[in-house]
């Protein structure tokens, strides 16, 4: 739709970046028209707070539906699609007036919406500017304020009028562009309780007034079913009129910097929360952003770490939720550490009170109780269940709480753990190193053992006693496998070669897998050895990835142990079974999902999930691996793939430490299973997640997790729901620890119902919706095409719109206005994010490779990760520090270009990536301080690291780094992007609110197109 590239875009794979997306200002910037007549400038309200008497300030729109196509729907994925070329055989050129006039002209009443898709004028031509308004949040002081009939801006403190707003007319409460807010009185919600609109209005402001000095978009009367172009006046194409800035990407005139703002919602939700309390008790209110650190509170509700809803307020009927177009799901972090200094409280399996016998849901808050605590009923079955005398205790009060309530953690606590009676063996860590020829040749086997013998003794020198539970293995590969027999028995290692791999046996199981502090010297000496090894076969024709890991199966199954696999390879991959690279992962004759795994990986990771392995693939090579992607196995088992550059480089070297390091420490859960329970008149319809799928998907299994795992699951009525109950949700996590032990940790949340269809709407997120509809997506490209996905993605927005339009607006709200709820103000700049990103939208520049790795990394995400992800930090650095302290950084700005001015330094932060852009004229003294370097010339660019230098700013700056890389998922190296170098484009596509360089629309046009289409399905 809109992501389809334009006929006069550029295609060359090396063409700068100032070239692609009008950076440079002589470039045309598309037409700066507005194609809906009265969709002019930006205002920003309440639409409760909206009254009759301000029809005359709107364009009238009644014969907007008349020659429109249909909105793209599932059944008509393509039918808003409108490529230029086809396009351009139907334009007619329209000549508005010679003059700017300050009201619309009468030819444009009544005009039809553009499509979905409009062709690209060339004109270079000044746009609309759209004047500032101000989101008012819930707790504005402007609420119940004195009526319209009064003066703007009359209570205590207010701000001066300008000169320009004394003489602009009052647009009635919808606050419309260039005039003071004039404000109603508001009741006063709670904080989920408004909604935002955003209207596009007519220009009515003075002749002298500063908008009425921009260029006006007339429209011809209507002719036989062609495209009008638009042509601005003869005041607009004034060739000595200033141009447009070459960061303004709207072809509607709109100015992004008026639209919703990721980075103030977010900014709001901080100082709200930053640092306080939030109280997660049943049935609470809507909890604070994934990206805002706070305290949380576990009063009877799991923390939103733990759980995060998609709505805290459940439609009652499922036909209501069926009318909101918006899912129904939550998002489940099972093992998501708590905050600093708080632990989950954990009780033995034997003292735990057993939750319901029938469904198998552990005990919670959620549970009633009944005949004095004799029996209690269980939500998410609907049944009653008997209170074994051992564990019986009265209840007390009306609310029928058992007395020890306070000191039992399973009928007080929304999480916490049971320590099982039942253990199993404790985990192994098994290496894997690969000592085929071309490792031998490659020459960074040595560094390699190195930083493996370095970690392991220092396990053993920190952990003290308890290393002595982390037993390991080791073996080496080539076309062969090479076991290595490391009991303290014996004087020295002895290796065992087993060349017949295709049934693989083991010849021996005593001192495969030792105590690190029994076999830290014989681990040692072996790993010393190995960069030794004479090449014994050629590897030209590539080494199976399956080969390692089947290997290292077989050690642990001998063992019945889980453990983690690290498999260290260099060889070129191949799928097993194949000797023609070039046909293994896309030479099937059957069609299929680039994104699909093979047979034999998914056979392969159902015997890591059984046997709980998780495998870690570091390759130590960019050789071309051919048709063989070697991440499917890694990622469905839990674990990573970590790609290097021979480890020649000293930054390489490092970020393969940092990878090894993490890998060994993270605290993990083995052999898990997640059982989802809901209340009885709900059900799980799916879960998403990097997984293979089960036959039912309110049960998961996975080889290995960690706190970071997160898993979507979507929700679905099976009939109306109680008001009085809510909804209860339940996950159940069965894992086995390090050390063996069998824990079951447990979850719970309780959730408001509501007949009203507006208090749902109030109750989402735009940052939990976006994680929930990325999962969903990302885990359908394995059997849908992209473009539909793309296109359905937009199509549930907008009738989520739409719905919310129709349903939720307590007054009329007119055609012109763009209606949101207040906490989703940023989903259009989100969706738009995801729309384009390169998973789904293909860049040119992106191979298949990295686009199945990225899928895979950000499945794997938390909210927060994907939230920072699709909008990334956009941190402006100082470019001095006077002070002796480290300064706080400074506020993010907008992802877009216009964010940008050459004279600064500007951080970028994604989960995935660490951009530093440096503008042309940052001063010369900011370069010696930060980078060592004596001018914007001689400043490297591309991968590197800053120098360890003395100053303030030097060490103010590799602070915010090392914070910044501690929260990030994985090791990341810091990019230095200099301002119209080549490697401009990675920062390029960080940008999201601009327009994407494979073709996505910019956050602008986005946002029109999804409101004109709301629109038009009301119509």
């Amino acid at each position: 739709m809109m992501d389809v590239p334009t006929a006069n875009q550029s295609q060359t794979p090396c063409q700068p970046w100032a070239g692609q997306n009008g950076w440079s200002p002589a470039s045309p910037q598309g037409p700066p028209c507005n194609p809906l007549a009265g969709f002019q400038h930006l205002s920003l309200s309440s639409p409760s707070d909206q009254r009759p008497g301000y029809e005359h300030l709107q364009v009238s729109h009644h014969g907007c539906q008349s020659d429109l196509a249909a909105f793209t729907s599932r059944d008509e994925p393509h039918r808003g699609t409108l490529h230029s070329n086809d396009a351009a055989r139907s334009v007619q050129r329209v000549v508005p007036d010679a003059h700017v006039s300050s009201t619309v002209p009468t030819a444009s009443q009544g005009r039809h919406m553009p499509p979905c898709s409009l062709p690209l004028v060339k004109e270079v031509t000044q746009p609309c500017r759209l004047q500032q308004m101000p989101f008012y949040s819930p707790h504005s002081p402007y609420q119940g304020i004195s009526p319209p009939s009064q003066p703007p801006y009359t209570h205590q403190g207010s701000p001066p009028q300008s000169p320009h707003q004394k003489h602009l007319p009052i647009c009635s409460p919808s606050l419309g562009v260039n005039q003071s807010p004039q404000f109603t009185p508001q009741p006063a919600f709670e904080r989920a309780n408004v909604e935002s609109s955003v209207g596009f209005l007519h220009n009515h402001a003075s002749p002298t007034s500063p908008v009425s000095q921009q260029p006006q978009w007339a429209l011809a009367a209507p002719s036989g079913g062609t495209i009008n172009e638009f042509v601005p006046n003869a005041a607009a194409q004034d060739r000595n009129i200033t141009p447009q800035s070459p960061n303004c990407e709207s072809r509607y005139g709109l100015d992004p910097e008026l639209l919703p703002s990721v980075v103030k919602v977010i900014a709001e939700d901080a100082a709200e929360w930053e640092g306080k309390v939030f109280v997660s008790e049943p049935f609470s209110r809507l909890p604070p952003l994934a990206t805002t650190s706070c305290i949380i509170e576990d009063k009877g509700n799991a923390s939103p770490l733990a759980i995060r809803s998609a709505s805290y307020c459940v439609p009652c009927e499922g036909q209501a939720a069926l009318l909101s177009r918006v899912p129904l799901g939550a998002l489940v972090t099972p093992l998501a550490t708590q905050d600093a200094g708080e632990h989950l409280p954990v009780c033995t399996e034997p003292e735990c009170v057993m939750g319901c016998g029938c469904c198998g849901a552990s005990m919670c808050p959620a549970m009633g109780w009944q005949d004095c605590g004799q029996r209690f009923y269980c939500p998410f079955c609907g049944k009653l269940g008997e209170v074994p005398w051992q564990h019986y205790q009265p209840t007390r009060g009306v609310e029928g709480a058992r007395v020890d309530k306070d000191k039992r953690p399973e009928l007080s606590m929304g999480s916490y753990e049971i320590l099982n009676s039942q253990r199993g063996e404790p985990a192994a860590l098994l290496l894997a190193i690969d000592v085929s020829a071309s490792a031998v040749r490659g020459g960074h086997l040595e560094f390699a053992t190195q930083q493996i013998l370095t970690l392991l003794t220092s396990l053993k020198r920190e952990d003290g006693d308890a290393s002595s539970d982390v037993r390991v293995g080791l073996m080496t590969y080539d076309s062969r496998i090479h076991l290595y027999n490391l009991s303290p028995a014996l004087s020295r290692p002895h290796m065992l070669v087993i060349a017949e791999t295709e049934d693989l046996q083991l010849p021996v199981r005593e001192g495969l897998l030792v105590p690190l502090n029994d076999c830290i010297d014989s681990i040692g000496s072996v790993l010393q050895l190995i960069p030794q090894f004479s090449p014994e076969c050629d590897d030209s024709s590539g080494v199976p990835m399956e080969l390692p890991v089947k290997a290292g199966l077989a050690v642990l199954q001998a063992l019945s142990c889980p453990g983690k696999l690290l498999i260290f390879h260099t060889a070129p991959l191949m799928e097993m079974g194949l000797t023609d690279s070039s046909s293994g992962f896309f030479g099937s004759n059957t069609p299929k999902s680039i994104f699909q795994p093979s047979e034999l990986a998914i056979s392969l990771a159902k015997e890591c999930f059984s046997q709980g392995c998780g495998v870690h693939l570091f390759v130590l090579s960019q050789q071309d691996v051919g048709g063989a992607w070697p991440g499917h196995i890694p990622y469905l088992t839990g674990g990573a793939l970590y790609t290097y550059s021979h480890l020649q480089g000293e930054l390489d070297r490092e970020r393969f430490s940092t990878d090894l390091t993490s890998v060994v420490e993270t605290d993990t859960g083995y052999k898990a299973e997640l059982r989802i329970h809901v209340s009885k008149d709900m059900r799980v319809s799916g879960c998403y997640g990097l997984f293979l799928p089960g036959p039912s998907p309110s049960r998961v299994v996975m080889a290995t997790l960690d706190r970071r795992t997160t898993l979507a699951m979507e929700l679905a009525h099976t009939r109306a729901l109680d008001e009085t109950r809510g909804v209860a949700i339940q996950t159940v996590l069965s894992y086995s620890t390090q050390t063996g032990d069998r824990r079951t940790r447990v979850h719970t949340l309780t959730l408001r119902c509501s007949p009203h269809l507006q208090d749902t709407f109030r109750q989402y997120q735009a940052q939990t919706l976006l994680t929930f509809y990325c999962k969903k997506i990302y885990c359908s490209v394995l059997e849908r095409p992209l473009q539909e996905l793309r296109e359905e993605l937009q199509t549930e927005v907008t009738e989520a719109l739409a719905s919310y339009r129709k349903h939720c607006c307590s007054a009329s709200v007119s055609a012109g206005q763009l209606v949101l709820p207040q906490y989703l103000r940023a989903l259009p700049v989100y969706i738009n994010s995801l729309r384009k990103s390169e998973v789904l939208l293909p860049g040119l520049r992106s191979s298949i490779h990295q686009r199945l790795q990225q899928r895979c990394q950000v499945l794997s995400m938390d909210t927060c990760s994907t939230s920072t992800h699709f909008y990334p930090l956009l941190l402006p650095l100082p470019l001095s520090v006077v002070s002796s302290c480290s300064p706080k950084p400074e506020a993010a700005l907008r992802c877009c270009a216009a964010s940008l001015e050459p004279g600064s330094l500007y951080l970028v932060h994604a989960p995935l990536t660490l951009l530093l852009w440096v503008g042309t004229q940052v001063p010369a003294c900011t370069l010696v301080e930060l980078f060592n370097a004596s001018c914007f010339s001689s400043l490297p660019s591309g991968e590197t690291k800053l120098p360890l230098l003395e100053n303030l700013l030097s060490v103010s700056v590799r602070s915010l780094i090392n914070t910044l890389d501690s929260q990030a998922p994985c090791a990341r190296q810091l990019w230095v992007v200099k301002q119209g170098d080549a490697c401009e484009e990675a920062l390029q596509r960080h940008l999201v609110e601009d327009k994407s360089p494979n073709g996505g629309a910019s956050y602008a046009d986005f946002l029109y197109h999804l409101h004109v289409n709301s629109v038009r399905l009301l119509q």
